[in-house]
């Protein structure tokens, strides 16, 4: 993601090989996770032919691994995996969109900030993986069928959960006119999206320095926060939860769990700890490192001191 790959963070799993029953229970567990937001986000919703519209796309954002999951598994290969999640997204938000009876002006705010989001970032892992030739990620875990498809679940239930809010917008039969509340959550977006690129741009082009080749990057806004690129990419998604607010009634509240997801699964399960404990690794010993550590927050840029 960027620096490893922002939504594929929630494919990385610890090192310890599960076995296949344990990664069988990993798909079932996605599964009834994905049956409780689609039941939620379905609550006073639009249907198509009958079936609620949320969940349908639910079941989009599933079959789409599943499918990309088949060639694969036969290639043995990762090289299309962020650009799949990244279609899953784009894929989602045309059904619901293109289903939908009642879209509005929030409707087609949601699917411009969606597109322009997933385009940039899919696009960008996808060249990123084709100059490298793999995905150091999945190196042991395309080894295994039953690990392979988990990892591809899961991706759709990272899908699913994050676009949520954008789902009950464009799904939903509650409307409500632009407000200040809206007007934040698109600025709140705009910020994050900027942060999220601009930390991607200075890290690549410092990977892109031979001399860099076994330095940690600790510059631009790197040198105010150690992830940059995750703090962008919590802050444009609790923008999107903010501009779905004044639309949300009853169960569909539950759609707002997705900034906490992202923002939970970067900094507590997969995308943080396991990139710097891979850091720590190569540079744990240097002084250097140890000294931005210290000096640098993980994830939220400390205030300047206002002198007396």
């Amino acid at each position: 993601m960027h620096s490893m790959g922002v939504g594929t963070q929630m494919t990385e799993v610890p090192s310890k090989t599960p076995s296949a029953l344990q990664n069988v229970g990993w798909i079932i567990g996605c599964l009834c996770i994905a049956a409780l937001m689609a039941a939620a986000g379905s609550d006073r919703g639009q249907t198509y032919a009958g079936l609620p519209l949320f969940a349908l796309c639910g079941a989009v954002c599933f079959a789409i691994q599943w499918l990309a999951f088949v060639p694969a598994w036969v290639s043995r290969t990762e090289r299309y995996f962020d650009l799949t999640g990244g279609f899953s997204f784009l894929s989602a938000t045309a059904v619901a969109v293109g289903l939908s009876s009642q879209v509005d002006i929030r409707s087609w705010l949601v699917v411009l900030l969606i597109g322009v989001w997933a385009l940039r970032l899919s696009s960008f892992l996808f060249l990123r993986i084709r100059e490298a030739g793999f995905d150091r990620r999945f190196v042991n875990l395309k080894r295994s069928y039953s690990r392979f498809l988990m990892t591809w679940t899961l991706q759709g239930l990272w899908v699913y959960l994050t676009l949520a809010p954008a789902l009950v917008v464009l799904t939903g039969k509650n409307h409500a006119s632009l407000d200040l509340l809206t007007l934040g959550g698109v600025m709140l977006w705009c910020v994050g999206f900027f942060v999220e690129v601009i930390a991607d741009r200075q890290k690549s082009e410092f990977n892109a320095q031979p001399e860099n080749r076994e330095m940690f990057i600790r510059s631009g806004l790197w040198s105010l926060s150690r992830h940059p690129n995750y703090l962008g990419e919590i802050l444009l998604w609790l923008g999107i939860g903010i501009i779905s607010i004044p639309i949300l009634e009853s169960w569909q509240w539950a759609a707002l769990i997705s900034p906490i997801f992202v923002y939970v699964q970067l900094t507590k399960v997969s995308g943080i700890p396991l990139l710097e404990g891979r850091e720590r690794k190569k540079w744990g010993d240097d002084p250097e490192y140890q000294n931005y550590i210290a000096r640098t927050p993980a994830l939220w840029p400390r205030l300047p001191r206002l002198s007396k």
